[in-house]
């Protein structure tokens, strides 16, 4: 346990005027503030009707009192939650009387850094906490909950029991000399090595979906002038976003959307239109376009069917891929199917998609959205969970260490074997908390909201 020196307060409710305001308390005054406001410590657990009393004895609020005593508590110390009126006025009122008591005012994330630090919760539980706050999407909310609850620190914490088996079991190999022929004759450390592997695999993929649905992706439509490229904007968002005229260049800036697919979230961007010869206005609004296509996770490239004569979607390809990262996908999108009476499908080839639509009319406009979810990697979000980039970064590092151990494995040296997985042991320690630096903790916690 790590026992704190101050006693911390911050109102837990959002400011503005609402049905009830929340000041939480926490630390070793909180007794002494609860006898000094309530004139009692209320019954640990249970929730009690009290006045708020101010120095001088007036009533400065009443409402309910929570007390729950250490280390049965969020923070792993007493703890004093006092709910009033949700008047701002008032709800200073009470803070302030709790900071004359001896408080201080917490810092954003110090409740939750506190039970991290007192072992209440580990540091991915901690981090779900802001991503449930802050989910945009029902399923990023459900993924965040799952994390919240354990279930990706008890995925981590399996491969770490496998690792520290199989560590005690190489290093009796290498004390005890005769046992190493054993252990490598019958192949269990390779086997091992192999179905950690596996594992660290299937959760990074887990993960990164996990990221997906906390970040959501960044999706850009690019094109020449007139192609379609705002009137597909607003079909996607449900509303006139852009505005939309036969005059080519009409957009000049960026032009950016948030919207949800099946709990995908997207930010949407729509661009100035891309040609040669533009006037000054126009021309910046072109270099701005091409600095969000190199920023894109998807790109979606919109060809006037009617009017353009390229229609290899290769050589329309090419144009953009050089430029875009590696991870980051590129569809073209052929419009204007109702004066082309081409059909609304989706064809594949040489690996690259290409979805016919009107995006006047809508028609086709389905296959363009699932083709974006199913691009995207998101399943049904059964059995998933909350993650952030520096999670995958730490899985890929472990999944290096393992796979580092299987090369010095078959050059027969065990030490070196021992010392990889000790490796992976303490990237996988870094994701809840094990093994991690003031600095990163500081980075974490700084995310949440004041009261959390």
């Amino acid at each position: 346990m790590n026992t704190s020196t101050t006693t911390i307060a911050a109102p837990v409710t959002p400011p503005g005027c609402g049905g009830v305001g929340i000041v939480r308390v926490s630390g070793p005054l909180t007794t002494t503030i609860a006898k000094a406001v309530l004139g009692k410590v209320p019954r640990p657990r249970y929730a009690t009707f009290c006045k708020f009393f101010a120095e001088n004895k007036s009533i400065i609020d009443e409402g309910v009192a929570l007390y729950f005593s250490a280390p049965n508590s969020f923070t792993g110390e007493d703890v004093l939650e006092l709910q009033g009126h949700g008047g701002q006025v008032i709800l200073d009122c009470v803070l302030q009387r709790v900071l004359s008591l001896g408080a201080i005012m917490a810092r954003p994330g110090e409740f939750s850094e506190r039970a991290f630090l007192n072992g209440k919760i580990d540091l991915t539980q901690a981090e779900a906490i802001v991503d449930l706050v802050n989910a945009t999407t029902a399923l990023g909310a459900r993924n965040a909950m799952r994390s919240l609850q354990g279930e990706f620190s008890a995925r981590i914490h399996s491969l770490v029991e496998q690792l520290i088996k199989l560590r005690t079991q190489i290093e009796a190999a290498i004390d005890f000399p005769e046992e190493e022929l054993e252990l490598l004759a019958d192949g269990k450390i390779a086997e091992a090595l192999t179905k950690l592997l596996t594992e660290l695999k299937i959760i990074e993929n887990t993960a990164q979906e996990g990221v997906v649905l906390r970040e959501g992706i960044t999706v850009v439509i690019a094109g020449k002038p007139n192609a379609g490229k705002s009137s597909l904007l607003n079909q996607l968002c449900g509303r006139d976003a852009a505005i939309v005229t036969p005059i080519p260049g009409t957009t000049r800036d960026i032009i950016r959307s948030f919207i949800q697919l099946d709990g995908l979230p997207i930010h949407l961007l729509d661009t100035a239109g891309l040609r040669d010869n533009p006037d000054t206005i126009e021309s910046e609004g072109i270099a701005r376009a091409w600095q969000e296509i190199k920023n894109a996770d998807h790109l979606l490239v919109i060809v006037d069917g009617a009017a353009e004569k390229l229609r290899d979607p290769k050589k329309i390809v090419s144009e953009f891929a050089s430029v875009m990262p590696e991870h980051a996908k590129i569809t073209v999108v052929y419009n204007k199917i109702d004066l082309t009476f081409e059909a609304p499908q989706i064809k594949k080839q040489e690996q690259i998609t290409s979805v016919y639509l009107a995006a006047k009319t809508g028609v086709g406009l389905d296959l363009l959205k699932k083709h974006l979810i199913a691009s995207a990697g998101i399943c049904d979000g059964s059995g998933g969970f909350s993650a952030r980039r520096r999670h995958l970064e730490a899985l890929r590092h472990a999944y290096d260490a393992i796979l580092a151990a299987t090369y010095v494995l078959k050059q027969n040296s065990l030490e070196l074997v021992a010392e990889e997985l000790t490796s992976a042991q303490k990237f996988l320690g870094t994701i809840t908390g094990e093994f991690t630096s003031d600095d990163l903790l500081a980075r974490i916690f700084s995310e949440f909201c004041l009261g959390k």
